[in-house]
């Protein structure tokens, strides 16, 4: 690799140098590094996943398998995109197998609401309210229309990193946001309908 190399895929990464430090941490079996891409992550993976599965154990269960992945495989993160894709498409993958085995006795609404009690508190009420009552219509959603604007909305990832995380064209990305749009705006009141 030319020394151009490193530098160029960092940059069409997003890649954080501190980060990128942790993952190389990492792959040196740090655990103190490994702790610090833990608290970063899990919360985020833990409300993605929690929008395609139902089940709070099994949500628990894919992003600590998640996490692992991160822990024992962090050499086969070469860099190409972002941390952030690598483990949402992981996760992702992970959640798809998962939900064969989920158990169908929990609500999806009633989960997203516990997701939107756990996920950090917003500093205006207005848009608290907006992504409070955003959850509660996505329970209308399937579980692919629900990654698709979860990872939009709530962790502001573009359709490009959003197709590689979950495996597909950008044009199904798109058609996929189009109709959970449509079913949102139907599904929400009054002036949050024309927010979506």
């Amino acid at each position: 690799m030319t020394q151009k190399d490193p530098q160029a895929r960092r940059s069409i990464a997003g890649q954080d140098d501190e980060e990128m430090g942790l993952v190389a941490a990492v792959r040196a079996r740090d655990l103190r590094a490994f702790e610090q891409l833990y608290r970063r992550y899990q919360p985020r993976l833990t409300r993605f996943v929690g929008t395609l599965l139902r089940s709070p154990g099994l949500v628990e269960e894919v992003v600590n398998d998640t996490l692992m992945v991160l822990w024992q495989k962090a050499s086969d993160f070469t860099g190409a995109s972002r941390l952030s894709t690598w483990l949402f498409a992981i996760a992702y993958r992970k959640a798809v197998r998962a939900r064969a085995r989920e158990p169908l006795a929990a609500d999806g609404e009633a989960v997203l609401a516990e997701l939107a009690d756990d996920s950090a508190a917003d500093t205006g009420l207005a848009r608290d309210r907006t992504r409070q009552a955003l959850q509660r219509a996505m329970g209308v959603l399937s579980a692919d229309h629900r990654a698709v604007v979860d990872l939009t909305y709530f962790h502001e990832i573009g359709y490009r990193e959003i197709a590689e995380i979950l495996g597909c064209p950008v044009d199904t990305v798109k058609t996929r946001m189009f109709h959970a749009r449509r079913q949102l705006r139907r599904a929400m009141a009054g002036e949050l309908a024309d927010w979506i």
